[in-house]
């Protein structure tokens, strides 16, 4: 399969993982800054959180103790985005994998996204601290919308058409739907191209995650009120310019010395920023750490 790199034309925040509706708790940040994204549940799967550990944590054991019992070790979870090799033990023709459907996927198609953009994901997360054997939340600490991972598209399928072919991606829960013509499977750049005619070589690669907690991945503004009120660069600002889809009322934006605050959107997975319009975001992207 040809997974050769195109460059980027769009910049996708995709939410994604655990939240107050979806699991009902945040993701965990632990005490060596390392971070988790817990797959929110899904019946229709055959994963359960028990069965992926990731370093020396068992998802089943975290989901369990931060959720104080309401997900449980043995519940079915939606492993989607999968991007990380160690979840599983993997077929050797493997490679990272999102799935999208329904009006999500519509907006994705709507706005034209492509082999090339770039998906950033984020979702809700939390310090943990462990104690008496259990994982809770760390005392004195809110909730923060953090980015966790990352996938180039080098490919776009329909799950209906290629149903007999990815044998190696019959466990993806985009595989375990009734049919549907919008359910679409995203694959991964082998390498990471942003800037045009370069491409960053192996490291980092198409798709992958950020191991650990950083500032410059945070997207919510320190001491806000809620995880939604985000601060992002002055570039962001979309004055007299195309605003990241889902943002487009002017009220929800506010100039903050050299950053801009964002009253983020609530509801919706995938917010879409047109880089032509946007030429700092490439540059962004390496203060990240992506690049």
């Amino acid at each position: 399969m040809n997974l050769g790199g195109k460059d980027m034309q769009r910049l996708i925040l995709s939410r994604k993982g655990f939240d107050s509706s979806a699991g009902g708790v945040p993701s965990p940040i632990f005490p060596d800054g390392r971070i988790i994204s817990l797959p929110i549940p899904d019946r229709r799967t055959n994963l359960r959180y028990k069965d992926i550990d990731v370093w020396n944590y068992n998802l089943g054991a975290i989901v369990d103790d931060l959720t104080r019992g309401k997900v449980r070790p043995d519940w079915n979870l939606h492993l989607d985005p999968d991007l990380n090799p160690n979840h599983l033990i993997r077929h050797e023709d493997w490679c990272p994998t999102f799935g999208q459907v329904g009006a999500a996927q519509g907006h994705l198609e709507n706005q034209k996204v492509s082999a090339g953009d770039l998906f950033l994901f984020f979702g809700l997360f939390q310090e943990v601290e462990g104690k008496k054997g259990r994982w809770k939340f760390l005392r004195n600490t809110t909730p923060k919308h953090l980015i966790w991972g990352w996938l180039q598209i080098g490919k776009i399928v329909k799950v209906d058409d290629i149903k007999d072919q990815l044998d190696w991606a019959k466990y993806h829960p985009h595989f375990n739907r009734p049919e549907d013509k919008s359910n679409t499977l995203y694959l991964p750049s082998r390498y990471l191209h942003i800037i045009p005619g370069i491409s960053t070589g192996t490291i980092p690669g198409g798709a992958g995650i950020f191991e650990h907690f950083s500032e410059q991945r945070q997207l919510t503004a320190p001491e806000a009120p809620n995880s939604t009120l985000w601060e992002l660069p002055a570039w962001f600002f979309p004055e007299s310019k195309p605003a990241l889809t889902y943002h487009g009322k002017m009220d929800r934006w506010q100039r903050k010395e050299e950053n801009v605050l964002l009253k983020s959107a609530s509801r919706g997975q995938e917010f879409i920023l047109q880089t032509e319009h946007y030429p700092e975001a490439k540059s962004w992207l390496n203060e990240i750490g992506l690049t």
